[in-house]
């Protein structure tokens, strides 16, 4: 019975999606643009991370941890956008 319900929502999902406008390349531009600075600020942030964590100890690693990812994830959101 559970099976049915949800392949029933499935169906309707998928044909209300059907429905949609079809996305403008301005749309498709922008989505693009927002992808690009998201993965630059996440890889930015984990190579920051990644060299703040070879410096301090204890809580001072942590402390330089946490910094370099952000400085990191600005620096990546900077370059990518």
């Amino acid at each position: 019975m559970k099976s049915k319900v949800l392949g029933l929502a499935l169906c309707v999902s998928g044909l209300l999606a059907a429905c949609a406008p079809a996305p403008t390349p301005q749309a498709q531009a922008a989505r693009q643009h927002e992808i690009a600075c998201l993965s630059g600020s996440v890889v930015g942030g984990l190579i920051g991370g990644a060299i703040g964590n070879q410096f301090g100890g204890g809580s001072g690693r942590d402390i330089l941890t946490a910094a370099g990812a952000s400085a990191g994830a600005v620096s990546g959101s900077r370059y990518a956008c």
